[in-house]
């Protein structure tokens, strides 16, 4: 069984076009009008070996926001309609990835309760033209629709560019590692038998 989704949305601040192919090579084809958004979700599709083609236009002459947070929207809609019932699936995910001096870590769980922790501080900068607390809002709405708990956190780290980075390529992992499908797993994993 394919576990796939394209999703158009449009709205009147936004137009985005999304497909995802859980089980991919880690092709990202993506063009979001964002550049450090487009470069995070690149390296997201390489690490987390997800197919994803992303082409998004929206009102970035007012900011970013409304572009980022509403590509998050998809991308979480997407994972959830390409998962499916979550037969098979190993539920959880939990990695950390270094990037020079900072370490990141990120654990998830399709539970399907939507829950974000975002121990992440970072100062109100701009990398290039994107403001870094848009990382944030991307996550919060990525999490509430996936319908999954998500723990981000930053041990420790200096440059902006590196901990934002380190966060997406932790990301990308954990949800490799939640979205494997493992054979020895019948039905769901949980004893309620519904995710």
């Amino acid at each position: 069984m394919a576990r796939t989704a394209s999703i158009e949305r449009v709205t009147k601040e936004t137009q985005i076009r999304l497909s995802l192919n859980i089980d991919g090579t880690g092709e990202g084809k993506i063009c979001t009008s964002v550049p450090f958004l487009d470069h995070m979700l690149n390296l997201f599709a390489r690490h987390g070996l997800f197919d994803m083609q992303v082409e998004a236009k929206g009102d970035i002459d007012i900011d970013f926001h409304h572009t980022v947070e509403d590509i998050g929207i998809v991308l979480g809609d997407a994972f959830r309609q390409a998962l499916g019932d979550k037969k098979g699936i190993r539920r959880y995910g939990n990695s950390v990835v270094p990037m020079d001096e900072t370490l990141a870590g990120v654990t998830v769980d399709l539970s399907g309760r939507p829950f974000l922790a975002y121990d992440v501080d970072l100062p109100k900068v701009k990398i290039g033209d994107f403001d870094v607390e848009l990382v944030r809002e991307f996550f919060a709405a990525f999490t509430n629709n996936c319908g999954l708990n998500l723990h981000v956190r930053l041990m420790y780290g200096d440059n902006v560019h590196h901990i934002v980075e380190a966060c997406f390529k932790a990301f990308a992992r954990a949800m490799d590692e939640a979205t494997r499908v493992d054979e020895r797993i019948k039905g769901v994993m949980s004893t309620k038998g519904l995710l």
